[in-house]
């Protein structure tokens, strides 16, 4: 009866030093596993708003809900279906627009030292006539993709990377503007009123334009578009923002 005891006590310990091997393997490959692609927004809301964006206070910076109706005749933002897919549209007339998806909020998690690539999708069927961005009386952009980290600076500056799509500089063209850098990701020059796939490093962006490493955690992603300078019109259209770790 002992000895059937014992191999009962043997068995039982091999088994939980089995688990507690398997359990060890699997948390330390979990902990080296490569990270993964994580879509932000594929904008697949039921109603017009999409929710979890904010409008920002360009005073405070402070985040708000955005209004159960943001469509007005001038400028809006509107969730929309577009060949069979839910798409926000995003229009202006002589007024600026903006919406903006804060890091740390609603599943929202970004650090860019993991997932340094941000990507997206968009399409311009629409852009302000003579826009430049380079231009300071001219600098409108019909669309564009803003990613704003902390300067950490004593004015409390945001360090912003603007990606255009330009209604009149080719692509690479870039500009600044104080703590903002501008750098032409599209251009109508190419033509119009078709989807196009953008895939950035903006850690690699930040160092290029700033000259220094970027905070790993960027404060927001805006999705923006403005015509007051030339006083024209845009309309364009964005779909499935995602991060990702890059090759």
């Amino acid at each position: 009866m002992r000895r059937l005891l014992q191999r009962c006590e043997d068995s039982v310990v091999r088994r939980l030093r089995q688990a507690a091997l398997v359990g060890m393997l699997c948390a330390i490959s979990a902990a080296y596993a490569p990270a993964q692609p994580i879509i932000v927004e594929d904008f697949s809301y039921d109603e017009a708003v999409p929710t979890h964006w904010r409008t920002l206070s360009r005073i405070s910076r402070s985040a708000q809900p955005l209004p159960t109706v943001l469509q007005r005749d001038d400028d809006y933002v509107e969730v929309v279906t577009l060949q069979g897919e839910k798409v926000l549209r995003v229009y202006t007339r002589d007024e600026t627009v903006q919406v903006a998806r804060v890091n740390g909020e609603e599943g929202f998690d970004w650090d860019i030292s993991v997932h340094p690539v941000l990507s997206w999708r968009w399409r311009a069927d629409r852009l302000p006539s003579g826009a430049r961005e380079t231009k300071k009386d001219l600098n409108d952009t019909g669309a564009a993709v803003y990613v704003s980290f902390n300067c950490n600076d004593w004015l409390g500056r945001l360090c912003t990377l603007k990606y255009t799509y330009s209604s009149t500089l080719p692509v690479g063209t870039t500009a600044r503007y104080g703590p903002l850098r501008v750098l032409v990701v599209s251009s109508a020059m190419d033509g119009l009123g078709r989807w196009l796939n953008i895939e950035r490093n903006v850690r690699k962006d930040f160092k290029a334009l700033f000259g220094k490493e970027a905070p790993d955690r960027p404060l927001f992603i805006m999705v923006w578009g403005d015509t007051d300078n030339t006083h024209g019109v845009s309309d364009a259209y964005f779909d499935t923002i995602a991060i990702s770790p890059g090759s």
